[in-house]
């Protein structure tokens, strides 16, 4: 259904539009499994904009050209029964037909994807990650052997995210300091890390390749220094680089830097 609204809207304004290598005005490539729905979203809200801007203006074309200093001036103070009731039924119709789509699939979507962390709870295979945000890096912490977090086997990275294509993967993410906004543009998803609060966010990745972490929240001085970078892989080349990263963190592992010991017991999210 959602196919077929888009394409009978889209149409209007497809044959004015440059080639893009993505769906959509200008979005940055899509690689996870649930982007297009966010995508959809988007585009509609971009179609539904043209076609009220370019009503608005044959409107104003129109009133230009017949209202001109030719035509004797009438002036309406818009308070009578009929125009409120035209200006009423034109809101309600508009209301309807674009908030009213728009709001019903974000909820659906939310419910359904973006919200359900019954999906990755559920999933043997979830990778589970903590993220501590901090001025101005993302520090990443995975669970050993033992499967628990803040142990002494945990694998922790500065800035450099590795995840397996095509499995569920969990983030919880908390801040030291200030907000931060965790953010994936080309998975289409964002979430803040905020001190004293551990917040949730989860998606998967439905192609390999090498992409970008940012901050979406202005979060000081050094604020464009925070990006960090994010490797979807095969399952195998994960592997791999997991046992890569436990010796690594093993190596580094200090039980005297206190500062290093930031992991959370893990909860799920109801």
């Amino acid at each position: 259904m959602r196919k077929i609204i888009f394409a009978s809207l889209w149409a209007s304004s497809a044959a004015w539009a440059a080639v893009q290598p993505e769906s959509g005005l200008g979005l940055p490539h899509d690689a996870s499994r649930d982007g297009h729905l966010i995508d959809f979203l988007l585009n509609v809200t971009h179609v539904f904009n043209i076609i009220l801007f370019v009503i608005m203006c044959v409107w104003m074309g129109i009133a230009c050209l017949k209202h001109n200093r030719h035509h004797p001036a009438q002036y309406d103070h818009g308070s009578s029964k009929r125009s409120v009731t035209i200006a009423l039924c034109i809101s309600a119709f508009i209301f309807a037909v674009v908030d009213g789509n728009l709001f019903v699939n974000t909820m659906l979507d939310l419910h359904h994807a973006f919200w359900n962390f019954t999906i990755p709870a559920g999933d043997p295979n979830t990778i589970r990650v903590e993220v501590n945000a901090h001025q101005w890096a993302w520090d990443f912490r995975y669970a050993g052997p033992d499967g628990k977090f803040d142990t002494d086997d945990d694998i922790v990275t500065w800035n450099e995210l590795h995840v397996p294509e095509g499995k569920p993967v969990y983030l919880q993410l908390a801040s030291m300091d200030v907000i931060h906004s965790f953010y994936l543009p080309n998975f289409r998803i964002k979430q803040d890390a905020t001190p004293g609060l551990v917040n949730h966010l989860w998606f998967v990745a439905k192609e390999p390749g090498e992409f970008d972490i940012a901050c979406a929240q202005h979060c000081g001085t050094h604020h464009y220094k925070m990006k960090g970078h994010l490797t979807v892989e095969s399952d195998a080349d994960f592997q791999r680089w997991l046992a890569e990263a436990a010796q690594n963190s093993k190596r580094q592992f200090d039980p005297e830097d206190a500062q290093a010991h930031w992991g959370w017991n893990w909860k799920e999210r109801q």
